[in-house]
């Protein structure tokens, strides 16, 4: 009975290598290339190029890092509870409060890139409706199907297939534009490397399907580098594409990088295509964003980690309904205090040092549990720190500043470590 019991509560295992791939692809490319080319330009000019394969770098030492955690601790919460079981319960809260904190910032800046697109000289007001939009949906329980989520692939593959054809065959490229890939130096690079990280964001997806896929000792292996390695390709190619065809600096100084690629050339007729693309994109993004804050949001105050009242539940629609009414009026709060670079900057610091503690925690592993090289762990550790500590100061400042008041409310509290231990 106990073995029935046990064998009901699994999941299938149907999923193919080719499944997880199209899975990792559906998670990866999405609205932040959108968003990210734009500072990454006025980061490192050309040399974004070298950033983009740096950002992908870090990104796959960290999905190997997620995926053989994931192996070891088959439950929901992510680093938030990789933290905990290797590294101890203060680390996985820090890992927590950064993917809260950072996510947040997340949904800002998605909120911000809908506004962008859909209409610059009203963005700041359309992206607040945009989040009370998504915050009435999620409220109501509904959530967002497979079939919807494929859809809103199938449009970004399309928005961005415009954007090169239009981009390259428009007339107006120029391949001056390329220029000196090291004209941003070093720092630069790495500086362009920690926002184009931004677009990387969901490749860890691939990482916790060890119960549903076939094989997981071999496909998840394949599928995580052959998914980074096509969305590298897709983002390279909309990369060079856009550089070509507008060149570092008005990508730089455009909050719709590329829109305005498209604009201006002989295929401008594409430009409502790219634009309808980013919208439906950057809402996707910010619904599915929404949901798991506010979720780890409520885990954590279930834990004692933030406060209590955020783990209510709603009578009738069964959702954390005080936790996302808060999440919701915090991202608003950024959407009007806060630009699309900053939010970006801010939200990559975060992110960044929430794969730093999975990237420490894999590093603990014994040989055992371990399905990749120690030093792949290690290296993701410090590409992460490098990537975060590159960033413009502002978002270095106000990143670390709120990771450390974070830390202050553990220590000062002992009734929280209490709970969480």
């Amino acid at each position: 009975m106990g073995s029935d019991a046990g064998e009901q509560a699994r999941l299938a295992r149907r999923l193919t290598t080719r499944d997880a791939v199209v899975i990792g692809l559906g998670s990866m490319v999405g609205a932040g290339v959108f968003a990210a080319i734009g500072p990454a330009a006025e980061a490192a000019g050309a040399g974004l190029l070298i950033g983009l394969a740096v950002a992908a770098a870090v990104a796959y030492c960290n999905a190997t890092s997620s995926a053989q955690l994931a192996a070891v601790h088959p439950e929901s919460g992510g680093t938030y509870v990789y933290g905990r079981r290797q590294l101890g319960p203060f680390w996985g809260y820090l890992a927590g409060a950064g993917f809260v904190v950072g996510k947040t910032a997340s949904c800002a800046a998605m909120a911000l890139t809908f506004g962008a697109y859909a209409y610059p000289d009203f963005a700041r007001s359309l992206a607040v409706a945009a989040v009370v939009a998504c915050t009435t949906v999620n409220y109501a329980g509904v959530q967002k199907t497979a079939a919807l989520t494929r859809g809103v692939v199938a449009i970004v593959f399309a928005a961005l297939a415009a954007v090169v054809v239009a981009a390259l065959f428009g007339g107006q490229g120029d391949a001056g534009n390329l220029g000196d890939l090291g004209v941003g130096g070093l720092r630069g690079i790495l500086q362009s490397a920690g926002l184009l990280f931004f677009a990387f964001a969901g490749y860890a997806r691939i990482a916790t399907l060890g119960e549903e896929v076939v094989e997981p000792e071999r496909t998840i292996p394949r599928a995580i580098p052959l998914a980074l390695g096509i969305t590298l390709g897709v983002y390279a190619a909309v990369a060079v594409a856009a550089l070509l065809a507008a060149g570092p600096e008005r990508l730089a100084s455009s909050s719709a990088p590329l829109a305005t690629a498209v604009e201006g050339g002989r295929l401008a007729v594409l430009l409502p295509a790219v634009r309808i693309g980013a919208t439906v994109a950057s809402l996707g993004v910010l619904l599915s964003l929404t949901v798991g804050v506010s979720r780890t949001t409520f885990a954590m105050a279930r834990n004692g980690e933030l406060p209590r009242y955020l783990a209510a539940v709603h009578p009738r629609n069964k959702v954390p309904h005080l936790a996302e009414a808060t999440v919701a009026v915090l991202v608003i709060a950024l959407v009007l205090a806060v630009d699309l670079r900053g939010a970006i900057g801010f939200s990559s610091f975060t992110v960044l040092a929430y794969y730093a503690i999975a990237n420490a925690s894999a590093w603990t592993l014994g040989d055992d549990r371990r399905r990749w090289p120690r030093w792949l762990a290690a290296l993701g550790l410090v590409g992460c720190a490098a990537l975060a500590l590159s960033l413009p100061l502002p978002s270095v400042v106000s990143g670390a500043g709120v990771l450390a008041l974070a830390a202050a409310v553990w220590f000062a509290d002992p009734g929280r470590r209490a709970s969480a231990g």
